[in-house]
C-alpha cells in the first residue's frame, strides 16, 4: 500500500453504498414516524459498519508497515483490525488493556485475533490510560517490537476515519430527517454529521456514562474539517449503568425487536439506540410526518 489509494484496499470488497430498509413497526408509525434501518452491517462480513469506514482510511495509509491499535479484551476493533490484517497481508498488533490477561487462556474474541494473525501485547490499565502521552506510547511500541508502525487509535477514531465516515451521511443525505446512532468514541457521529445536508441532523446515543463525549466530537470534528459540521446532538440517558451493561427492560426490547423483525440486535451499541428512539418517540420527541433512520454499526459476534 502506498499513500491514500483506497484500490489498494479492493481484497475487502465492500457493499457500498449500505442497503437502506424500512422497518413497520406499530409503535413508531402510530405516533406518525417512518423508521429506516441504514444497514452498515452488511457493508463487510469482517469489518462490520463503521468499522469498515473507519479502519479504510487508516490502512490506506499504511504503506505495508505493521498496524498497531489498542483495545479491551472483547474489543470488536480489534477483532476487525487483526480480520483486516489477514486479509490485507498486513501484520497487526493489538495492545489489549489489561495486564492480568497475560498468561490466561484467551477469551473468544482475543482468540479470534490471535488466528487472524494478530500479535496481542498486554498492558496494566496505568499505562493504558495514558496511552496517547507520546512517552508512553513510545514505550509501548518498543515494549511491542512496533517502533515503526502505523498507530491508530482505540476505536479508529482520528481525523482520517472521522473524514472516512463522512460518506455515512452523503448516503442518507435526502432519505431521513434524523439519523442516530449509538456512540463509543464518537468518531461515526463526527464524520456522519458532517456529510448530512442541511435540514437533517444527527443525533448521537452514547453507550458509556460519563458526559464528556460532546467535547471529544467536537476535537475530532476541529481535527478532521478545521471547525463543527453539521448538527448534531446527544442523549445522554440511555447508556443502562455504562460500557455492555444492560437491563431487563433492554434485554426485554432487543429480544422483542428480533422477534418481530427477524434482525439480531447487538446488544452493546445498537439496542441501545434502537430502545432509545423507541423512547423518544413515546415521549413527543420528534414531529408527526419524521423520518428516522438508525444507524446498524453492528451485528452479534458468534
Amino acid at each position: 500500500m502506498t499513500g491514500t489509494d483506497t484500490r489498494d484496499l479492493a481484497p475487502l470488497r465492500p457493499r457500498l453504498p449500505s442497503p437502506l430498509q424500512e422497518v413497520a413497526d406499530e409503535r413508531f408509525e402510530r405516533l406518525g414516524v417512518r423508521l429506516l434501518l441504514k444497514r452498515d452491517d452488511l457493508i463487510h462480513p469482517e469489518l462490520v459498519g463503521n468499522k469498515w469506514r473507519k479502519l479504510a482510511p487508516n490502512l490506506a495509509t499504511s504503506g505495508g508497515r505493521t498496524v498497531v491499535t489498542f483495545g479491551g479484551a472483547y474489543s470488536n476493533h480489534l477483532r476487525a483490525t487483526a480480520a483486516a490484517g489477514r486479509l490485507l497481508g498486513l501484520s497487526t498488533v493489538g495492545v489489549v488493556r489489561g495486564q492480568e490477561l497475560a498468561g490466561r487462556p484467551l477469551n473468544p474474541s482475543l482468540a479470534r485475533c490471535a488466528a487472524d494473525g494478530m500479535r496481542l501485547h498486554f498492558v496494566d490499565r496505568s499505562t493504558y490510560r495514558r496511552k496517547a502521552e507520546p512517552e508512553t506510547l513510545a514505550a509501548v511500541l518498543r515494549a511491542a517490537r512496533a517502533e515503526d508502525a502505523l498507530v491508530v487509535p482505540e476505536g479508529g477514531s482520528n481525523a482520517e476515519a472521522v473524514r472516512g465516515c463522512r460518506s455515512l451521511g452523503e448516503e442518507l443525505g435526502g432519505h431521513a430527517d434524523v439519523v442516530a446512532l449509538a456512540c463509543g468514541t464518537g468518531g461515526t457521529l463526527a464524520g456522519l454529521a458532517a456529510g448530512l445536508p442541511p435540514g437533517c441532523r444527527t443525533l448521537g446515543i452514547p453507550v458509556l456514562k460519563g458526559g464528556f463525549l460532546a467535547d471529544d466530537i467536537r476535537r475530532l470534528q476541529g481535527r478532521a474539517f478545521g471547525g463543527l459540521r453539521g448538527s448534531w446532538s446527544l442523549d445522554d440517558r440511555f447508556h443502562c449503568g455504562g460500557y455492555a451493561r444492560t437491563t431487563p427492560e433492554l434485554d426485554a426490547f432487543a429480544d422483542d425487536f428480533e422477534r418481530h423483525h427477524g434482525l439480531r440486535v447487538e446488544r452493546v451499541y445498537v439496542a441501545k439506540m434502537l430502545h432509545a428512539l423507541l423512547v423518544l418517540t413515546q415521549e413527543g420527541n420528534f414531529a408527526r410526518g419524521t423520518t428516522l433512520a438508525a444507524v446498524v454499526t453492528g451485528r452479534p459476534f458468534p
